[in-house]
């Protein structure tokens, strides 16, 4: 073929040159097509001699061809040239060879067309919410938000320019409309596929059943939205009849499970959410749908699959609404090796909404950690094999019946109960490190104590888990070739690499001093009968390169929203806890976007100036009787948040008999489970609800429900925190301070947090008292409340606080 049907006269001109420069000797040149659909511009990479040259795959970024040129006039490729062509186009690069002369080419992979990127119309994409317009229209209720508008501005930007983006966006500026119209209207113009991360499954139910079809009718387009949740949501239909076949010892779980298979002759879904009844998590993890425990294209359930189904639904989806811990999978995965062209946990995309963006940090050290403990050693092992009285049960017995190494049962049997008395000892011992406070964090200074209390024990389960392995592989590897696809095999083999899993985690204990870069822990619980038990963690020390690697390198667009992402107006603590400013050559959009809510008018900021430090024998005390004045002066209407049960424990004991005789109920975390504590709080105006740690966030009572926050503490994370401390250790070390690049900013982001609860809509009114003396009387306190909304203030001494409480909720 003629070369100036793919070459411009000016790029001819250019690798006429360059081959002539390098003495007639091969050229490696990228190429990038213009407009009319040729090459117009070329760029050499690197010159190699007569026979070869340097294929720089690295080099290759943006360019649509990469050429080279074989100076014996001879373009027929080489078995070299052929295997760098089919690499270079699965990336959709094309593959040219040329004559020295540049007068013809032998084209050996055409290159994939760039599809140009149709940019969004701010203008119109912003009408839709302004007065009037398709999504205000449709609104029961609709206010016109600035800031709002603003917000979807700069998130139109960030899609138009591949740039990511960080927005802060208060209380009630509606950012899920924000973020919802620019996404479904670029994914429809672009036919790109979008995913948005959610850190609640609140929040996910809301997009999907709300929001998301309400800004699809506003654009009068369908648009395919699936709702993705993990694997292990969804029923197996194999497992499930395998769980049937052999019925467990605990008869509650035998008749869960019958009713879960009834359950499964009339769902569509398969999913865990739509079951009648909440199953025991024994029952379910014996039938729900686990990865390593995939028969694939041998299990005979294939066709109805929920979990192939939903797959299926995904693979055409434009829209998909996952959760952090889902989306850190898909990305770990590609990541490691998978790629980020195919599908892995999820369908490929290059474009990411990250909303509740201010959890992402914990949400992958989540993720990102392993852990292990005696109940999890025993959980696996009965699954292999238990018993009761005179009753035996379990999958090695199954497996036994079909092996020829069937006499090895006992043997295995006798494996089992010498792991299970390693756990117990290892346990016990792990035990006595936690003590009265209840955590041991892995350290230098402690290696001795390690070494001599729980290394010989670490080292038992070890043994026992490589022994009870190998075993256990003999026996399958000794199965008769027509039995190769029995289920049994791969549950049994999956329950084999998890006890693997449990031993490596227990080789990392053991060689600590070896893994700088880990945090490794002890941490004592409490089971349901009252017995303590440990489980032993091991967390990435930093997961800032990891995220910034995996999720903000490689997409195009990745939008981060939450309400709390700065400190003081600054992003760059969350930026650099999160790995949004690690290696990024490309500009982060920012922008803050204030609520509309007046909360100049409607909220009351008190703090008492004559409060006690935390740290005064008196602080208790007080917090204990100003905890059931507030309450009793606000009628109830009240969330108290602590940073400890302890204290919770405390002020609960002081105020509730109090407050109770006044008609006024208490409910105390601790006493239920988090929803239906929450609940009962929503249904009963006049209610108290004392909480810790996590209902700090995610809180959400409108209207009279919450009239009034109490914050006792700041909430500055314990010193006993083993993470947050081997994070403040490896800040020292490096020189920095660990009081104000990471305790004082994690603390300013979660008061902001507790403070938030209050406000959920304009009409709210209430109060906010903080019964920490540190925010007037310490020189950070100021930044704290440099990092709140503007409101009304009272910071006066407690007993004029308390008039001024009254007069504020009932003027």
């Amino acid at each position: 073929m003629q070369a100036s049907k793919r070459f411009s006269q000016t790029a001819l001109s250019k690798l006429r040159s360059e081959i002539a420069d390098a003495g007639g000797n091969e050229v490696f040149a990228l190429g990038y097509i213009g407009e009319d659909g040729i090459i117009d511009r070329l760029e050499v990479a690197s010159r190699g001699n007569e026979d070869s040259v340097l294929a720089l795959r690295d080099r290759m970024g943006e360019a649509d061809v990469m050429i080279h040129n074989h100076p014996s006039g001879f373009l027929t490729p080489s078995d070299n040239d052929l295997v760098i062509a089919s690499r270079a186009a699965e990336n959709g690069i094309g593959s040219f060879i040329v004559d020295n002369g540049v007068t013809r080419v032998y084209v050996i992979a055409e290159p994939t067309r760039r599809r140009v990127l149709k940019k969004l119309d701010p203008g119109e994409i912003t009408a839709a919410l302004e007065p009037g317009g398709a999504i205000a229209s449709r609104l029961p209720v609709y206010e016109n938000r600035e800031s709002q508008l603003g917000l979807m501005r700069l998130i139109i930007r960030g899609f138009n320019e591949d740039a990511l983006v960080a927005a802060e966006a208060g209380t009630g500026v509606g950012k899920s409309f924000a973020y919802l119209l620019p996404a479904l209207s670029f994914a429809l113009a672009n036919d790109e596929r979008i995913v948005i991360s959610t850190a609640t499954i609140n929040l996910q139910q809301q997009l999907f059943d709300k929001d998301i079809p309400l800004v699809a009718s506003a654009l009068g387009k369908k648009i395919k939205t699936v709702l993705v949740k993990g694997r292990g949501n969804y029923l197996c239909r194999r497992r499930l009849q395998d769980a049937l076949t052999e019925p467990s010892l605990d008869e509650t779980e035998n008749t869960e499970i019958r009713s879960i298979a009834e359950w499964a002759e009339t769902t569509k879904t398969g999913s865990r959410s739509d079951l009648p009844f909440l199953p025991l998590e024994s029952s379910w993890s014996r039938v729900c749908s686990e990865p390593d425990m995939c028969l694939g294209m041998r299990c005979p359930e294939r066709e109805r699959c929920f979990f192939l189904a939903l797959r299926r639904e995904t693979a055409d989806a434009r829209i998909l609404v996952v959760n952090h811990h889902l989306l850190f999978a898909d990305l770990a995965a590609r990541h490691e090796g998978a790629g980020y062209d195919s599908t892995v946990v999820l369908p490929p995309y290059t474009r990411v909404i990250i909303d509740e963006a201010h959890t992402i940090e914990g949400a992958a050290t989540s993720f990102f950690s392993r852990e292990f403990s005696r109940l999890g050693v025993f959980r696996q092992t009965g699954r292999l094999y238990r018993k009761r009285r005179t009753k035996q049960t379990g999958l090695l017995l199954r497996l036994a019946a079909i092996s020829a190494n069937g006499d090895k049962l006992d043997d295995a049997v006798d494996l089992i109960q010498r792991l299970r008395s390693a756990a117990d000892a290892l346990d016990t011992a792990a035990l006595e490190l936690c003590g009265g406070e209840g955590v041991y964090r892995l350290t230098r200074d402690r290696a001795s104590a390690v070494k001599n209390t729980l290394v010989p024990h670490l080292l038992d389960v070890r043994k026992h888990i490589a022994s009870l392995a190998g075993m256990v592989r003999d026996m399958i590897e000794s199965v008769p070739s027509h039995d190769d696809d029995n289920p049994v095999i791969w549950e049994v083999k999956s329950l084999v690499r998890r006890l693997e899993a449990i031993g490596s985690t227990a080789g990392n204990f053991i060689a600590f001093e070896e893994h700088p870069d880990e945090v490794l822990w002890l941490e004592r619980h409490k089971g349901s009968s009252g017995d303590p038990w440990v489980k032993f963690t091991e967390t990435p020390l930093d997961v800032a390169p990891s995220l910034g690697d995996a999720l903000f390198s490689p997409n195009k667009t990745v939008v981060c929203v939450s309400a709390t992402l700065t400190i003081a107006d600054s992003f760059n603590y969350w930026m650099r806890r999160s790995g949004l400013s690690l290696g990024e050559t490309r500009e982060t959009l920012t922008g803050q976007y204030p609520s509309p809510f007046p909360y100049s008018r409607s909220v009351l900021l008190a703090i008492p100036q004559d409060a006690p430090l935390p740290d005064q024998g008196s602080y208790r005390g007080f917090v204990d009787a100003a905890v059931g004045q507030l309450a009793e002066i606000s009628g109830g209407s009240a969330l108290v948040l602590f940073t400890s049960y302890d204290a919770l424990r405390s002020a609960y004991a002081a105020a509730a008999p109090v407050l109770t005789e006044l008609g006024i109920r208490c409910l105390k975390q601790g006493d239920d489970d988090r929803g239906r504590l929450l609940q009962a709080f929503l249904e009963d105006e006049s209610s108290v609800l004392f909480a810790t740690d996590s209902f700090w966030e995610g809180v959400d009572a409108p209207g009279n429900t919450l009239r009034l926050v109490i914050l006792c503490r700041l909430p500055f994370r314990a010193p006993s925190d083993p993470v947050f401390e081997a994070r403040s250790e490896a800040v020292e070390e490096r020189g920095g301070s660990p009081f104000m690049e990471l305790s004082l900013p994690d603390a300013v982001m979660k008061f902001k947090q507790g403070f938030g609860r209050l406000m959920r809509r304009s009409s709210d009114h209430g109060v906010v008292a903080v019964l920490d003396g540190r925010v007037l009387h310490k020189r950070y306190g100021e930044l704290f409340i440099r990092s709140l909304p503007e409101t009304r203030q009272s910071f006066s001494d407690f007993h004029s606080m308390l008039r001024e409480t009254e007069s504020f909720l009932f003027p």
